[in-house]
């Protein structure tokens, strides 16, 4: 199995898109479009796998995060990981990881990574803890704020814990 990763192409968002869209997720291809365009403006670094020179998965490098912490502190955030579901637990999604944090120690030496909280995160979970990220100790967010004590949620996929790694640059 050859493992390759390069960065994105103007050819590359139908292809991911379709793979998918294969196994019943939706991903637009102008979600693909805009992170070419944000990549070009240097904005973030969207980073494709693939095996045997067929896509696999992905993952991005966001110079300023969405999360407020990461952003006033200047933490670069890992974003949008994915493996395709037959792909996984092949050591694709640690090669991506290690690309990403390569990237991101050229200018900080941490890196910042969100997850969700509910079981189809289960897997990313591990991977992050076995790769020494911590949580940040602010709790969860939503998207909007910190979720406080007693405040009643939907357990959904703006709901994240927020965790980061100290790098060897």
């Amino acid at each position: 199995m050859n493992i390759s990763i390069r960065q994105v192409t103007e050819n590359d968002p139908r292809i991911i898109s379709d793979a998918f869209k294969e196994q019943c997720w939706d991903k637009p291809i102008s979600l693909y479009e805009r992170y070419i365009i944000e990549q070009n403006n240097g904005e973030r670094v969207t980073l494709i796998a693939e095996v045997n020179g067929q896509f696999v998965g992905y993952v991005n490098v966001i110079w300023k995060s969405y999360y407020p912490a990461f952003r006033e502190k200047n933490i670069p955030e890992v974003n949008d990981f994915n493996v395709l579901l037959k792909y996984r637990r092949l050591g694709i999604g640690s090669k991506l990881m290690d690309r990403a944090e390569e990237i991101i120690s050229e200018r900080s030496s941490v890196a910042g990574i969100g997850v969700g909280v509910f079981s189809d995160y289960g897997n990313a979970q591990v991977l992050y803890v076995k790769r020494g990220y911590v949580p940040d100790g602010k709790g969860i967010h939503n998207g909007q704020h910190y979720v406080e004590y007693g405040e009643t949620v939907v357990i959904d996929h703006d709901i994240v814990l927020y965790l980061t790694k100290k790098l060897q640059n």
